[in-house]
């Protein structure tokens, strides 16, 4: 008998300017999250959308609690442009949001 593993909800986001900037990084992140699926059994996209609202584009993830979830950003930001990306909680639900956005113009 499997034990369950305890799992995390977690929003990956992706800017409105940093996708206005590379459209094409939204098919990346799709393709990557697809493939890290593969590589980490635990860790599931329960869904994708287009947040009309603030343009962004949101992935919905089930990250296993042995995952550490800037591992995964620290791989993506090796795929796509330049960008940097910060973390915040959302309440009610206190799930994890991760914002993939450009960098500071200085």
């Amino acid at each position: 008998m499997e034990a369950e593993e305890h799992t995390t909800v977690t929003e990956l986001r992706l800017s409105y300017r940093y996708i206005k900037e590379h459209p094409w990084v939204v098919t990346a992140v799709n393709g990557f999250l697809s493939a890290y699926f593969m590589e980490q059994p635990g860790f599931r996209v329960q869904r994708h959308f287009d947040e009309l609202e603030s343009g962004m584009h949101v992935w919905i993830c089930e990250v296993p609690a042995t995952m550490k979830m800037t591992t995964l950003l620290r791989r993506i930001q090796a795929d796509i442009p330049r960008c940097r990306y910060s973390q915040t909680t959302i309440t009610p639900t206190d799930r994890i949001q991760y914002v993939i956005d450009s960098p500071e113009k200085n």
